[in-house]
C-alpha cells in the first residue's frame, strides 16, 4: 500500500506537487494520470526517496521507503529505463542488483524469462531498442518479488504484443494482492488496465476514484440517431441545451436529450428510426474534462510545428 498525506514539493517559486493526498490499495491496478508538468514523476520519485518532500509524508507498506531494510523486496520501480550502465549486459545488470539484496541467480534467470529477454540477456544494454530497455526495466522492478510496484510509462516503446503482455502482467500481479501503481499517456490502454484512477493537475489531486466512476463523469445526454427523414426530425429536436450535429447523410448526434425522448418525438411524428444509440463515456473524455483547466503546456489552434529542415538548421 502507498499512502500520501499532504505531499508537497517546491522548487524555488514552483510547486511541483501541492498537498497531494491519496492511497494506492493492494489488489487492484491504480492508474496515475495528468498532463505534462502535473507532478506525476516528482510524486513517484518522492515515494521511493529520490526526492525529499518539502512537506507532507508518504509511506510504502507502512513506512517511508528509506526505512525498509531490503527496499527491492518491498518496492519494484520503473522510473527511468535508461538509467542503466550501457556497457553491461542485461544479465550482469540484474545480477549486480540482485547481489546487493542477497537475491540468487535463479531469480535473475526467472525475471529474464518472464520479460522475454532470454535471447538478448548476454548482450550489452547500450545496443538495446527502446522496447527491450523497457522490458529490462520491468525485469529489474520484479527482481525482488516485491509487494508493491511503481511503473512510470511501462508500455513506452513496446510493440502491440508487448503492450498486451504488460497489461496481463500488472493485472496478474494485482490479482495476487500486490499494490500496482502505474502512469501512462495511453488513455485507451489505461482504460482497459486500471481499476482505480488518481488524476493530478498542476501538482494537485483533482480526482481519486474507481475507473467506472471517472468514466461516468464524462457521460452526458448524447444520442446517435439515424433516420431516412432526418430533415423532418431535426426541427423537432429542440429545447434548452439541445444541439444536433450532422455526422453524415441521415445521421446525427443529439446532445441534451436522452434516447427515449428522441424516440418518443420521432414516433409522435411517424418518423422511422434506423438507429438510436446512447453515446458512451470514455476515459479520454473524462480526462480531458478533468484537466481542461490544469494543462500547463498547451498548443494554440491553427499553429503548426516547424519543419524538420528548419529545426535541424536551428540546432546546427
Amino acid at each position: 500500500m502507498i499512502e500520501a498525506q499532504g505531499l508537497t514539493k517546491v522548487y524555488g517559486s514552483k510547486r511541483a506537487v501541492d498537498q497531494a493526498t491519496f492511497t494506492v490499495h493492494p489488489g487492484k491496478v491504480t492508474g496515475f494520470l495528468g498532463p505534462n508538468g502535473a507532478g506525476k514523476s516528482t510524486t513517484m520519485r518522492m515515494i521511493v526517496g529520490l526526492d525529499r518532500p518539502t512537506a507532507g509524508t508518504v509511506t510504502v507498506n507502512g513506512r517511508p521507503y528509506a526505512e525498509h531494510r531490503a527496499p527491492l523486496r518491498e518496492v519494484g520501480t520503473l522510473l527511468d529505463a535508461k538509467a542503466v550502465h550501457t556497457g553491461r549486459s542485461a544479465y550482469n545488470h540484474l545480477l549486480a542488483m540482485a547481489t546487493t539484496h542477497g537475491i540468487g541467480r535463479a531469480r535473475v534467470d526467472e525475471v529474464i524469462a518472464m520479460t522475454g529477454l532470454e535471447s538478448v540477456a548476454r548482450k550489452r544494454v547500450g545496443g538495446f531498442s527502446l522496447g527491450m530497455g523497457q522490458r529490462l526495466g520491468i525485469a529489474a522492478a520484479l527482481l525482488g518479488d516485491p509487494r508493491t510496484l511503481i511503473l512510470d510509462e511501462p508500455v513506452n516503446g513496446l510493440d502491440p504484443e508487448g503492450v498486451m503482455w504488460v497489461r496481463g502482467l500488472v493485472r496478474h500481479l494485482a490479482h495476487e494482492g500486490r499494490t500496482v501503481f502505474l502512469s501512462s499517456h495511453l488513455m485507451s490502454e489505461m482504460a482497459v488496465t486500471a481499476d482505480h484512477v488518481v488524476v493530478v493537475g498542476r501538482g494537485r489531486v483533482i480526482a481519486d476514484a474507481p475507473m467506472s466512476e471517472i468514466v461516468d463523469r464524462a457521460r452526458e445526454d448524447r444520442v446517435r440517431v439515424r433516420s431516412p427523414r432526418m430533415g423532418e426530425l431535426e426541427p423537432l429536436l429542440t429545447g434548452p441545451g439541445v444541439t444536433v450535429t450532422a455526422l453524415g447523410p441521415g445521421l446525427a448526434e443529439v446532445t441534451g436529450l436522452q434516447a427515449p425522448q428522441v424516440g418518443d418525438l420521432a414516433a409522435g411524428a411517424g418518423i422511422a428510426l434506423h438507429e438510436l444509440v446512447p453515446a458512451q463515456g470514455s476515459l479520454e473524455e473524462a480526462y480531458m474534462q478533468l484537466t481542461a483547466d490544469e494543462v500547463e503546456y498547451t498548443t494554440q489552434p491553427g499553429t503548426t510545428a516547424p519543419s524538420t529542415t528548419q529545426h535541424e538548421g536551428a540546432t546546427r
